[in-house]
């Protein structure tokens, strides 16, 4: 033995990390001999006495220490702490039947046997092995069951290491076996199942046009597309009445057009984000509504130029702001958010990325601003045209006619500045896809709101009250 343990010592691959020792005594058949040991030890070897090491065993037993039965002459094995007997030798007689004991443990079958009887190998068959509870099923010394996947172990305080509690695994973490110490998060782009126990890929979120926000959306876009061109319509059939010519057809037509637009870029919004569409919904976005508060503006300048012509002196200045003049001032004035956009989408464009932020099964794409100062330029260019049309407008609102146009400008514009004042916290604050949700809907809610108060008052009396579409009414003082 003692060159055996020395062999295995010298050897590094049979126990790697491990030195093995060993203390030999001679109880010299004296059984208060074989009790004489001091020394701390995991595994005890009987001596040549069965008997001596029957007697180890019992005492042994309290402090969980095995003891290996070199020979035995009888077997007769009552074990009602556990007590664990390793045996091997070749002097036990076949005719011992060593299947049929009867444990009375407590605790597991924890009774290992190594040997030969006669030349032949010892097997036990548990089967036969009946459990003081009458079942021969080997019962469970643990104080909770094994924690299923999905949930990891938590112990509890004060009790032993077998008490336990299974803790189901948070949203997006997992556990994919059974008795986990701990659950793993998922990857970024991936989200645990509902059982908590395998990530799957998340999917993409979008505002689209097949869910309802996508549907309602759409069908406020297209209606408010479907009945500027009914107005415009109107306008052209009726070009010649005294209601059109004396509010600047050739502005008004042209503003019309340019509501269509508005209404029309919002689906550009809606759909899966590509390269393209993040760079064309901005700039359709920031030029035909520049455009729309431009003809609006020269709008308000021909009105204030026409009150203005009237007075002594004064008859060149509607020479100076002709028909010539006011298409040239649009075009102008759009121009420059052309030449801002242009810019912005050439340098720093919006691009479509995926936002894995937000906790769910889901990833948002979506359209991120890589410029926040070019965005901030085209908001902040509609915003100038609006207040100076505002201020404008409003002056002008007094002027003596019967139908003064800018009282409606001024109301439209008054509309359309609260919309986008409140547009810009709620689109800071909005999450995911419903960011897209919200420009759409500033840009509608402005869009509308600029047709029916310009356009509403002039079609109800066109089509409603024709006796008052004539000059005189129309020109009043």
């Amino acid at each position: 033995m003692a060159f055996a343990v020395e062999e295995i010592n010298r050897n590094s691959t049979l126990l790697p990390g491990v030195k093995l020792g060993y203390h030999i005594l001679d109880s010299c058949d004296r059984y208060p001999w074989s009790l004489q040991s001091d020394y701390p030890i995991p595994l005890l070897i009987g001596d040549g006495s069965s008997t001596s090491s029957i007697i180890l065993s019992h005492i042994l037993s309290s402090v969980s220490v095995p003891i290996l039965l070199l020979h035995l002459n009888r077997v007769n094995v009552t074990t009602p702490q556990g007590d664990m007997f390793y045996f091997q030798g070749s002097d036990i007689p076949a005719k011992y039947d060593l299947v049929n004991w009867q444990m009375n443990s407590k605790g597991q079958l924890n009774l290992i046997l190594i040997g030969r009887v006669d030349g032949f190998d010892l097997q036990i068959n548990e089967s036969a092995i009946q459990w003081s509870s009458g079942s021969k099923q080997v019962p469970f010394s643990v104080c909770s069951e094994i924690c299923p996947p999905g949930t990891w172990k938590v112990p509890r305080k004060g009790e032993p290491l077998c008490c336990f509690d299974c803790v189901p695994c948070a949203k997006g973490e997992i556990s994919n076996k059974a008795g986990s110490l701990h659950c793993e998060r998922c990857p970024a782009e991936f989200w645990s199942n509902f059982d908590q126990t395998a990530c799957i890929p998340r999917q993409l979120d979008f505002l689209s046009f097949n869910e309802t926000l996508g549907i309602t959306l759409t069908t406020a876009a297209v209606s408010g597309a479907v009945v500027t061109t009914a107005v415009f319509v109107v306008f052209l059939y009726y070009r010649q009445t005294p209601m059109v010519r004396a509010n600047n057809s050739e502005l008004s037509f042209l503003l019309l057009l340019s509501l269509k637009l508005c209404f029309l870029c919002s689906l550009v919004f809606i759909g899966r984000p590509s390269v393209w569409s993040c760079r064309f919904q901005q700039a359709a976005f920031g030029i035909s509504f520049v455009l729309c508060i431009s003809c609006l503006l020269v709008k308000t300048l021909v009105v204030l130029a026409v009150f203005r012509s009237a007075q002594p002196g004064a008859g060149r200045l509607m020479k100076w702001f002709g028909p010539g003049i006011q298409r040239g001032s649009v075009f102008l004035f759009t121009s420059i958010q052309v030449i801002i956009c242009t810019l912005w989408l050439s340098l720093s464009p919006p691009v479509p990325e995926r936002d894995v932020g937000l906790e769910g099964s889901k990833v948002t794409l979506m359209c991120v601003m890589a410029s926040v100062l070019g965005f901030s330029l085209v908001l902040g260019y509609i915003g100038l045209l609006a207040c100076t049309c505002l201020l404008l407008a409003f002056l002008a609102r007094k002027l003596p006619d019967n139908f003064n146009e800018a009282k409606l400008i001024t109301f439209s514009m008054l509309i359309f500045c609260a919309v986008w004042v409140t547009f810009v916290p709620a689109y800071a604050s909005s999450p995911g896809k419903y960011v897209v949700a919200v420009e759409i809907f500033a840009i509608l809610a402005s869009s509308y709101g600029l047709l029916l108060c310009i356009f509403t008052p002039k079609c109800f009396i066109i089509l409603w009250r024709p006796e008052r579409n004539t000059k005189k009414h129309v020109m009043g003082r």
